[in-house]
């Protein structure tokens, strides 16, 4: 299997912050704007450089999306940021009404994603929004997995005409993905190849996968590893050809298992391939306070928790 190695840790947010400042060079049309929280998503660079093209709308989140609904029409391209909690279970009438039903070309960036939010709790630790977002007619799901996909995934959906949900986190993870990417919606991203199980993983967990598939190599174990960094549209297409070559599959997410990519990846197997099934992600519960560290282990989003499922998908493939 590829070796993967990294040389550097950063957050996905700032992953964010680059892109967005390097759009502000080729697309005059962007505008930033966010509910008070320019620094948490990285935005010093863009408001520095186009100040004009920055709006602070203060804590008022509904408002924000109104607003990056009105710029629309007048043919501006706005990313509206600010917690991926705020950014969807807010205001999700707003995004409903607002960006998705009228089919704005709003791209929604939402930074603190997960249980890896940490000490700040339950009430700031989104676990539902990938499956909010993804029932939204219209609207495109994005969860990039580590700084330089964000950066990437940041730059291609100024391109994308219709509504995105761009999801990222606050911890500094490691940087294993090429700098100079092209990223393509919709498209997963082979990071292995093998025979035995499908991994489907997607945002933090992709490195976690990646861990668990050398644990799986060592034991003559040879994981297909599938990053699916665009939720909404589902590439079936890998999907279904990595499942038909090994028989069996391992979905892993920092997000609910109800409504997250798991069921998105079952709904595909049920209609066209019944297979086995595990899940990695976390359980009908909130999340609380702790460090990422500390709330990865204890709602089980690991490498071993991801060998352990591969373990059981296998023994029903058997």
């Amino acid at each position: 299997m590829k070796k993967y190695e990294y040389t550097d840790k950063k957050d996905t947010r700032s992953g964010f912050g680059a892109g967005i400042a390097e759009l502000g060079k080729t697309h005059p049309n962007v505008v930033a704007l966010t509910a008070d929280l320019a620094g948490s998503l990285k935005l010093e660079t863009f408001i520095k450089e186009y100040p004009e093209r920055f709006i602070q709308c203060g804590i008022a989140e509904a408002n924000m999306i109104g607003v990056s609904a009105g710029l629309t029409i007048g043919g501006k391209i706005p990313f509206a940021t600010t917690f991926a909690n705020f950014a969807t279970g807010r205001v999700y009438d707003q995004i409903r009404q607002s960006v998705a039903y009228s089919n704005k070309n709003v791209k929604i960036c939402a930074s603190h994603a997960g249980v890896t939010l940490g000490e700040d709790g339950a009430t700031h630790q989104i676990l539902e929004d990938l499956g909010m977002m993804k029932m939204l007619p219209n609207m495109t799901v994005i969860n990039p997995c580590d700084y330089n996909q964000t950066k990437a995934a940041t730059i291609a959906i100024a391109d994308h005409e219709g509504p995105v949900y761009l999801r990222f986190g606050r911890p500094v993870i490691p940087v294993f993905t090429p700098a100079d990417q092209k990223f393509e919606i919709g498209k997963a991203w082979t990071v292995n190849e093998g025979k035995d199980v499908s991994i489907f993983c997607t945002g933090h967990l992709v490195w976690e996968a990646i861990k668990a598939g050398e644990i799986l190599s060592e034991e003559g174990i040879e994981a297909d590893i599938i990053n699916i960094h665009t939720i909404k549209p589902l590439d079936e297409e890998a999907i279904l050809a990595s499942v038909k070559k090994t028989g069996c599959a391992v979905s892993a997410e920092e997000h609910m298992l109800n409504g997250g990519l798991g069921d998105s990846v079952a709904q595909v197997l049920a209609r066209h391939f019944p297979a086995p099934l595990e899940y990695v992600g976390v359980h009908d519960t909130f999340g609380e306070s702790g460090t990422p560290d500390q709330l990865m282990k204890k709602y089980g989003l690991t490498a071993d928790k991801i060998v352990e499922q591969v373990k059981k998908a296998m023994a029903r493939k058997s």
